[in-house]
């Protein structure tokens, strides 16, 4: 299997993780997964909004990943940032400590993944 055939089943299970994986994971391991308690809270929604919206985008380049570089950039630049600002978070909450085996690492592989496999920018003559 070629680069961009790799790149495009990885965009689409991220997609499909982002679209119905990670609401599926808050409820199976909310302390690897979920930050706030309780049934849906506010922060959970809109992070399950932006991420679900995140995963049809990823779904769409999934098609063409050439035309979309920079939407897979963001994907993988914004994962690290994310899963850095949440390993800090839970290193420095002990209540917290379940993401570092959760989601901090998921959104590591997510980046490191796209970055390594993102198609470089062609040269022009």
């Amino acid at each position: 299997m070629n680069r961009e055939r790799v790149l495009q089943v990885v965009l689409k299970l991220v997609g499909l993780t982002f679209i119905v994986g990670i609401y599926l994971l808050t409820v199976v391991w909310p302390s690897g997964w979920s930050w706030h308690t309780g049934h849906l809270p506010h922060y959970l929604q809109m992070i399950l909004g932006v991420y679900a919206t995140l995963g049809v985008f990823l779904l769409i380049a999934s098609r063409h990943p050439a035309e979309h570089r920079s939407l897979i950039a963001f994907t993988a630049w914004s994962s690290l940032v994310h899963a850095g600002i949440m390993a800090v978070q839970a290193l420095t909450s002990a209540d917290q400590h379940g993401h570092l085996l959760g989601d901090v690492p998921a959104l590591i592989i997510v980046g490191i993944a796209l970055i390594a496999l993102a198609q470089p920018k062609p040269l022009h003559t």
